[in-house]
């Protein structure tokens, strides 16, 4: 649910909607975008110029338009002033060689968590976490490690602002079971999850914390159901994610 207030500029929040659409659909003409969005041809004309001619949006064959690259250097600048990143992005390469899956750093914005980096094994599963994927915090081992590092009443907020909606039949969607699970997140430091967001998909994952124990973002390692049975997921992993953990915190510590 998108929040809006008298502060908001309509025209902004539709050229932000056009350039999401354009996005999701990997790219769009004027008439499709006119329809799904509810607005005049014209309007949506007026706001497709000008993006092209700040090179956020570019034309192709057939008049579609697509998504510029100028928002490649935005996004890349903006994971590199997350301070995690550089940090941490050695240390993700390495859970991933010693796991021998895919392993992943998310951070949380605005209520969601945004995947900043992924390292694969040789023979990690081919998957939709590419840096800048947004997914709802509930849904992943990540997500649920950093939330259990989160007061009480930020937590709520951000149930009552994205809700708890449901990916697979494994996801928690009971808001007082999600806290009953972080709870047990926070007490043992880390966190699993079993097909919550993807079916045949397990991860497990621990939060990173700065020395006043504020989340800066959360490292998993994922792989298929079938590699990652529960002797793997909660005996041996958590294990080898601590250690990760505690060498991206030290280095976070001392930067």
């Amino acid at each position: 649910m998108k929040l809006e207030d008298e502060t908001t500029v309509k025209t902004t929040t539709k050229s932000l909607r056009i350039v999401e659409f354009v996005h999701e659909h990997n790219g769009a003409g004027i008439t499709e975008i006119a329809t799904q969005l509810e607005l005049s041809k014209s309007t949506v004309y007026k706001h497709l110029r000008t993006l092209e001619q700040e090179r956020y949006v570019y034309k192709g064959d057939g008049d579609v338009y697509y998504v510029g690259l100028r928002f490649l250097s935005l996004g890349v600048g903006a994971r590199r002033r997350r301070r995690i990143y550089e940090t941490a992005k050695p240390e993700i390469q390495r859970l991933a060689e010693e796991s021998g899956e895919m392993a992943n750093l998310l951070v949380e914005e605005h209520g969601r968590g945004i995947f900043l980096y992924r390292a694969d094994s040789s023979r990690a599963v081919n998957l939709d976490t590419h840096a800048g994927r947004e997914v709802y915090l509930h849904t992943t081992a990540m997500g649920k490690a950093i939330l259990a590092c989160l007061p009480e009443r930020r937590v709520n907020e951000i149930i009552d602002r994205h809700g708890l909606p449901e990916m697979t039949e494994h996801t928690i969607t009971d808001r007082e079971l999600l806290f009953e699970d972080l709870d047990t997140i926070a007490e043992q430091g880390w966190a699993v999850d079993r097909e919550e967001r993807l079916k045949g998909l397990c991860c497990v994952a621990t939060a990173i914390t700065d020395p006043d124990d504020t989340p800066l973002g959360a490292i998993s390692v994922s792989g298929p159901r079938s590699r990652l049975k529960d002797g793997k997921l909660v005996d041996e992993l958590p294990e080898l994610i601590l250690n990760i953990k505690n060498v991206i915190e030290l280095n976070v510590a001392y930067e």
